[in-house]
Formats: structure tokens, C-alpha cells, sequence
């Protein structure tokens, strides 16, 4: 199908901007970029409201992290469900702000703790910098969950492109290494081979222009991330890992990604593995549409039904 129209508005707007590729200039002008498109250019209307926000510090692979933690509106006497968000960005950019309404939609509408990671980016800090901080945070959040008014029990891990690509690997470092065990993974179109340059991915050709996230930004993501020899190292290319025991997950993709190809290989993985696996393929939308309710009509209910999916395997794992 064709891209949604409300989709494709925004598109040529920023076409009509000038608006260029993330990768054609240095990593702080990507960063500030990428703020323009998000912090700068949102709308205040727009931002979901949640019961409060609280800047904490969790724990690092290399010291201590910033994080947000966001609060649903009070409702109810049982402890809430908890979810580490890991923001999208190629691992370069990207930050706390950038993904503010996102994790705001995210605890409004799972009403759920919330815990947003401000990982280190690369090139300063390079694979595997930024899965040590996610998986220092997760375990911070598992010790901490009680304490915070959250459900030890309900713990998942979730995040967006890059940050998908974190919490798959999230995932399989708890499952290997004593824990803690996690009731839910959330990987909103996520980057899950960084090793492919054979072709075996058809989207990242199909739509390697013109929806946003381009190849060639990948491809200096890829770059800034990873050294030459590691990209197939299952915690930089977690579909190159073991899938076997892996906590249920919720796998979401959109038609005019580059990536979605391999976030549906990463789907069939998990179930082909054996374990539970929700998978949503949105047509007619393109790679960061979670972030686009707003503007769309079509990435709304997207939005929501991603969401209801997760409440879904949070319900399973309470009973």
C-alpha cells in the first residue's frame, strides 16, 4: 500500500525544509539536528500528561546514568508494572528530551512505571558501551523496583531502533547471566543485524530513501557503533544470537522501514526458538512513527495497539 497521507505531509514538509541526512555532517550536528525534529519542533498540546516525572541517577557500566522516571496518574492499590525505555538513535543520537513524549505515552497508556536510560553514545563511547549501561540500569530497576512502587514480577525491557536493538540484548545478558528474569520485551522496529551486506534484507534496498531513516545514515550509525570484525557479535546483532528462553516480546514493525526486514526476521527467530512472540506489522507507516501520533491518525493507533500488546503479556505474566 501507499504510504499513509498524513505520514507522507510530514515527509514532504520536511523535504521542502532542506531537512538533510543525519549522516552528512559530525555527531553534534546530528545531535542537535535530531532536536529540532523532536524537542524543538513539538508541540506542547501534544504531550501526553502522566501523574509525575523525577530525574533519577541508576546505575552504569561505567558509573552512575542519568535516568527519568515517569509516574502514571494514581489509580489503584497494586504495585505498577515496570519498563526500562531504551531511546532510539543509532546508537549516536538521541537522549532523555528527545524521547520524552514517548515515554510519556508509553506510562499514560500501559500505566506503568516508566524508566528512560541515558546511555553513552557513540563514536565517543563505542560498542559495547551502551549495552553495559542497559544492563546496568535493568538490574538497578530489578534491586529497586519495590522501593519505587513498581512490580519486580512485571519488568520488561523496551526500546526503539537502536534502543530495540538494546533491549534484545538486554534480554539475552539476563537470561545468561542470573537475571534478573524479565516478564516482557518491547522492541519497536529495532535494528537486530548489524553484520548483513549480502542483500538477505530486501527493505533496507526498497527503502533505503525517501522515509526518513535512510541507508546511508544506518550505514554511519553502523560505523560510529561498531569496529570492523564486531558486527556480527550477537550483543551488537542480536539475531545472530541465541533466542531459546527469552522473555515473551511484543516486535514491531512498519512497511517503509529499511529495517523492517529484519525486526520481522528477528519475529519469526523468537517463535521459530519458541518463545511467545506478539508481532505487529504496521503498513503505510515508516521508521519512527511512535513518535508521530500527533501527526497521524494512522500512527496513533498504531501507537495504542503496540501498547495494548504489551499490557496484554504483562496481564499473562501477573497471573
Amino acid at each position: 500500500m501507499a504510504v499513509d497521507a498524513e505520514v507522507q505531509a510530514l515527509l514532504d514538509m520536511l523535504e521542502q525544509g532542506g531537512g538533510g541526512s543525519l549522516s552528512a555532517g559530525s555527531p553534534e550536528e546530528a545531535r542537535a539536528q535530531f532536536r529540532l525534529l523532536t524537542v524543538d519542533a513539538r508541540d506542547p498540546a501534544t504531550v501526553p500528561e502522566v501523574g509525575a516525572v523525577e530525574d533519577l541517577s541508576v546505575d552504569g557500566g561505567d558509573g552512575p546514568r542519568p535516568a527519568r522516571l515517569y509516574r502514571p496518574e494514581a489509580g489503584g492499590d497494586h504495585a505498577l508494572p515496570v519498563l526500562v525505555f531504551l531511546h532510539g538513535g543509532g546508537f549516536v543520537i538521541g537522549d532523555l528530551d528527545t524521547h520524552d513524549s514517548q515515554a510519556r505515552r508509553l506510562c499514560r497508556d500501559l500505566h506503568a512505571l516508566v524508566v528512560s536510560v541515558d546511555y553513552r553514545l557513540a563514536p565517543e563511547h563505542p560498542f559495547p558501551a551502551a549495552v553495559e549501561d542497559c544492563l546496568a540500569a535493568t538490574r538497578w530497576l530489578a534491586d529497586n523496583a519495590e522501593e519505587l512502587g513498581g512490580d519486580g514480577q512485571r519488568l520488561a525491557v523496551g526500546g526503539d531502533s537502536a534502543g530495540g536493538n538494546l533491549a534484545a540484548v538486554v534480554a539475552q545478558r539476563c537470561r545468561d547471566e542470573g537475571g534478573p528474569t524479565l516478564a516482557a520485551q518491547l522492541l519497536i522496529y529495532p535494528v537486530t543485524d548489524l553484520s548483513q551486506d549480502d542483500g538477505r534484507y530486501p527493505s533496507r534496498v526498497e527503502n533505503a530513501e525517501g522515509y526518513l531513516l535512510t541507508q546511508d545514515d544506518m550505514d554511519w550509525f553502523t560505523a560510529s557503533y561498531v569496529a570492523e570484525g564486531q558486527e556480527a557479535d550477537p550483543m551488537a546483532s542480536p539475531l545472530l544470537g541465541e533466542l531459546r528462553g527469552l522473555p515473551p516480546a511484543v516486535v514491531v514493525t512498519a512497511e517503509f522501514d529499511p529495517l523492517r526486514d529484519e525486526g520481522d526476521a528477528y519475529a519469526r527467530a523468537l517463535r521459530e526458538a519458541g518463545v511467545e512472540v506478539t508481532h505487529e506489522r504496521f503498513d503505510g507507516l515508516i521508521h519512527g512513527f511512535f513518535g508521530m501520533g500527533p501527526l497521524s491518525a494512522a500512527c496513533e493507533q498504531a501507537v495504542t495497539r503496540t501498547c495494548q500488546a504489551l499490557t496484554d503479556l504483562w496481564s499473562h505474566a501477573r497471573a
